[in-house]
């Protein structure tokens, strides 16, 4: 969580928005089952779980990979 000028803290981007930033996507499958739009490598998924570390309700890295994958997923990103 960062701080800015005034004492609020503010979160890390979405990780929908983390992962179209890394794919170079505009926007998200229309049929996640169906039409996939990119795929994301196992470093962009820790690149991206380290960034959200601090926001998520997560022990370790591996379970923020998990929780990440979960939302590429369901935005008809495959895995390599």
């Amino acid at each position: 969580r960062f701080r800015n000028v005034t004492g609020v803290q503010t979160c890390a981007l979405p990780i929908s928005i983390l992962l179209k930033k890394a794919l170079g996507l505009e926007k998200a499958s229309p049929e996640p089952n169906r039409i996939k739009v990119g795929k994301v490598t196992e470093a962009q998924l820790e690149e991206i779980a380290k960034i959200k570390m601090p926001d998520l309700n997560c022990y370790d890295i591996d379970a923020a990979k998990e929780l990440i994958r979960g939302t590429a997923k369901s935005m008809g990103i495959e895995l390599k």
